[in-house]
């Protein structure tokens, strides 16, 4: 009998339609010869699987089944695919550790250190990782902005703290600036993180460790045709230029990979990771850990898979055995 494999879409989070694009192209490439899939929708502490957009049945929580025509179905696997809360602050993974379901991404740990930029900053500099100057403010907290300025300089970034990286991001240019880039980003999140700015070209680099394989994906050049890499430089095809592999030398592409590695497992980091950078001066800058990766047909990840010579359906298939094998 197939294994029932549920791929987990929606979210609390802006990035709500992103996840539900991901999640279509994930259900799209699962070898049906071996599983059989089922698209659940998370939205408004509402669980309910779903034929396209309809509802089939509600999700009972209690061991993470349904019924249907009479029978009651039973969920082997979860292919998590939230980008934000609840599917990737570690919220859902503490959940299926409850009812001993096995799942696509990092554990409650990693899941919530990596979610939260700061956090994963301080614990990644603390251990020798190159990344920017950053102050993190809570909403409610006193902005002060000439210390800002003194601190990080100008143009920095200020961006959630606890969430994607798509939304609530600003550039900031100038001080005055500075008051309504917070305002943005609390919109998103109770804490915000304000950068400095690192000069440089932006790089990509997904990878998957599993019990008997190991793949690090090609490095993916990043050229936003907006000031940087906000929403719709991600999204929309023609705002940004997207080089796989990255036009950076051999020497350069395997110091990135490796320097993946290292994070990866620093993090304990599980499933498909993708990490990004700032390369300034021939160094790796890390900006973040993204543990539930856009999977869309013009995502990176399916991107540095293709320019591996994979396919996309074998790497989830062999995801998904990976984590039933646990």
């Amino acid at each position: 009998m197939k294994c029932n494999i549920a791929v987990i879409v929606g979210g609390d989070s802006s990035e709500y339609v992103v996840s539900v694009k991901s999640g279509a192209n994930v259900l799209e490439n699962i070898d049906t010869n071996k599983f059989t899939p089922w698209k659940v929708m998370i939205r408004d502490n509402q669980w309910n699987v779903l034929d396209g957009d309809d509802i089939i049945a509600p999700v009972d929580r209690n061991d993470f089944s349904f019924e249907l025509d009479g029978k009651r179905i039973s969920f082997d696997y979860a292919y998590i695919m939230i980008h934000g809360t609840p599917g990737e602050d570690g919220l859902l993974q503490g959940y299926f550790e409850m009812v001993n379901v096995p799942y696509s991404t990092c554990d409650v740990t990693s899941s919530a250190l990596t979610f939260n930029k700061f956090i994963c900053n301080n614990y990644l500099g603390n251990q020798g990782i190159k990344l920017a100057d950053s102050v993190r403010l809570f909403k409610g907290d006193k902005i002060d902005v000439d210390g800002l300025v003194k601190k990080l300089g100008l143009p920095m970034f200020v961006k959630p703290n606890a969430g994607g990286s798509s939304f609530g991001v600003t550039k900031v240019t100038e001080p005055e600036q500075i008051v309504p880039a917070f305002e943005k980003a609390w919109e998103e999140s109770d804490e915000v993180l304000a950068e400095s700015l690192l000069e440089g070209n932006e790089f990509t680099c997904g990878l998957v460790k599993l019990e008997d394989n190991e793949y690090i994906f090609p490095v993916t050049e990043v050229i936003p045709k907006n000031e940087f890499f906000d929403f719709e430089a991600k999204y929309v095809a023609s705002m940004a230029e997207e080089i796989t592999p990255a036009r950076i030398s051999p020497e350069l592409t395997e110091k990135c990979q490796q320097l993946s590695s290292r994070i990866y497992d620093m993090c304990g980091c599980n499933g498909i990771v993708r990490i990004d950078y700032i390369l300034k001066d021939d160094e790796f800058y890390f900006l973040e850990v993204n543990t539930t990766p856009g999977m869309t047909a013009t995502s990176f990840i399916p991107q540095q898979i293709r320019a591996m010579k994979k396919d996309l359906t074998e790497m989830l298939s062999e995801i998904i055995e990976d984590g039933l094998k646990k």
